[in-house]
Parts: C-alpha cells; sequence; structure tokens
C-alpha cells in the first residue's frame, strides 16, 4: 500500500505557461500501469484560472471549498462551488479557476492514455475568462 502524507511533498506554484495568477499545486500522483489514474489538489487565488487545455480520457473535479468557473468550448461560463463534481469529457478542450473575488480549490482526477494526461493550448484572455 502506499501512502502520500499531507505535508510529505512541496506545493508547486502552477507553471506561468498554464496557468494565470496565482495558482499552487499539491499533493501531485499518478500511478504505474496498468493503473492509469493521476491527480493533485489545486489552489487557484481569486482571479486565478488554468489555460485552454484537454484530457484524452477525460477530467474529474472536485470543488473543495470556494467558488470557480468551468467552460467547455462552444458552451457557456459554469459556476462551480463547494461540493460540485464536474465531468470534462475526452479531448474536450476547456479550463477552470476562481472568480475575480473567490479563491477556489480543487481536487482534480484523469486518467492517462499512452502516458499521457493533458493536452496544454493558449491561455485563456481576460475577455474569455470575464465574459
Amino acid at each position: 500500500m502506499d501512502i502520500i502524507r499531507s505535508g510529505s511533498q512541496a506545493p508547486v506554484k502552477g507553471p506561468a505557461e498554464y496557468f494565470t495568477g496565482d495558482v499552487t499545486i499539491e499533493w501531485q500522483f499518478s500511478r504505474d500501469d496498468p493503473a492509469r489514474l493521476a491527480g493533485a489538489l489545486v489552489r487557484f487565488e481569486a482571479g486565478a484560472r488554468s489555460a485552454w487545455h484537454s484530457h484524452p480520457l477525460g477530467q474529474t473535479l472536485i470543488v473543495v471549498s470556494g467558488t470557480g468557473w468551468h467552460r467547455c468550448e462552444g458552451e457557456p461560463k459554469q459556476e462551480i462551488r463547494t461540493g460540485d463534481i464536474v465531468f470534462c469529457e475526452p479531448n474536450h478542450r476547456h479550463w477552470h479557476g476562481a472568480t475575480p473575488d473567490s479563491p477556489m480549490v480543487h481536487i482534480a482526477l484523469q486518467e492517462a492514455l499512452d502516458g499521457k494526461v493533458v493536452t496544454w493550448m493558449e491561455k485563456v484572455t481576460d475577455e474569455e475568462y470575464l465574459g
């Protein structure tokens, strides 16, 4: 049995090429074949957000605190709150992050396909974020 103890991994800043604003990624994990699960606890300060991205097998977000926004391409932006569970369809371009007035923390779970869990794209513009 593997246990990842709270505090056993140093939090890392979300890379500026994939995030806008202050984002911290904690307790990242992944499993070796034949398992495919990977995940992390992601903290978005107010106004912070991910870049557009997709996941080959989809992604599940579990909001553990705060209020955020989630948007799939071609669909309206949706508010997400503590306790909400969001499923992003496989290969569907989307972004998520905190609202301008509230931080948001979620657990992100995704599965690897051929060793890949995410495809990053361009950053979300202020117009896209606020629109």
